[in-house]
């Protein structure tokens, strides 16, 4: 079976960077969607606390069996995101900025895929972006989610809902 990172560089992602070069990466000002993997398959190990940032004061933290209730055996992709909508008017570049600095711990606004944070293997995360006109940043996400729903019966670990 082909792996999620052929399929997705096929349909156009690029980046494949750790999280933690997102800082040094050519991220495009540009909208569009973004996804968070993490390769292999080995068993996750979590933490009890996150270490996200606090945005406005709120732990990030979710319980172990929380996230041990989320987690999908052998899927790669944990996070689907996406910016530029209308709703979010960033570009992926200050989107992935704001992902790279909450994961480091800074008090910024990017709770979405809070639960990739109590990951013990989080520096094994790589992040893949897809630049969309802005129109259409919902329905690619959408198509995203809905693929991964079709093979697993389940959102991504980290995608708490559709939105």
């Amino acid at each position: 079976m082909e792996s999620t990172r052929a399929r997705l560089s096929q349909s156009g992602f690029e980046g494949f960077v750790p999280v933690a070069n997102l800082g040094t990466a050519a991220v495009p000002e540009e909208p569009g969607v973004y996804v968070v993997l993490l390769e292999g398959t080995e068993p996750p190990v979590f933490r009890v606390e996150s270490v996200g940032g606090w945005f406005k004061g709120k732990d990030p933290s979710v319980s172990v069996d929380s996230l041990s209730d989320a987690w999908i055996d052998g899927a790669e992709l944990l996070y689907v995101g996406g910016t530029g909508d209308g709703d979010s008017a960033g570009t992926l570049r200050t989107r992935l900025e704001q992902l790279r600095r909450f994961a480091a711990g800074e008090p910024v606004g990017h709770t979405g895929g809070r639960y990739l944070w109590q990951l013990r293997d989080r520096h094994r995360l790589v992040v893949a972006w897809k630049p969309v006109d802005s129109g259409e940043v919902k329905a690619a996400k959408k198509d995203l989610l809905a693929e991964f729903w079709d093979e697993h019966e389940a959102l991504p670990f980290a995608n708490l809902n559709w939105s």
